[in-house]
């Protein structure tokens, strides 16, 4: 598949919440994944290595989150082998706290699987 292709198609599962289908699916095993530096005061990793370790850090965060309001993800932009996405969401999370959170999304793909993914928020 292109970067183009695999693009799409995060795209596409993201739109429809699909997160464990897109790791599946494109997550190279050894997929690294890198947070802000800010997300270490609340105790989060900000570097994250493994197909198996997102999950579970993905995992670990949604269930922090009470009620999904919306979701969003933009049309992918290409560039080589890299592709971004811009995703917001509307969250209630389990402490009653609602908020709008936005996000960049930038994948590096090599040999049809995402490599690295880096968030910047």
């Amino acid at each position: 598949m292109t970067t183009q292709e695999i693009a799409n198609q995060y795209h596409k599962l993201a739109s429809q919440g699909k997160w464990m289908e897109i790791m599946d699916k494109f997550h190279d095993n050894s997929v690294v994944c890198q947070e802000p530096e800010h997300v270490a005061s609340r105790g989060a990793t900000i570097l994250t290595k493994g197909k198996e370790a997102n999950k579970a850090k993905s995992i670990a965060n949604r269930e922090r989150i009470e009620t999904i309001h919306s979701e969003y993800c933009s049309e992918p932009l290409v560039g080589a082998n890299f592709f971004s996405v811009a995703m917001k969401r509307d969250v209630t999370f389990k402490n009653n706290q609602r908020m709008n959170l936005e996000e960049i999304c930038v994948f590096h793909v090599a040999e049809d699987k995402i490599i690295s993914e880096q968030f910047f928020y």
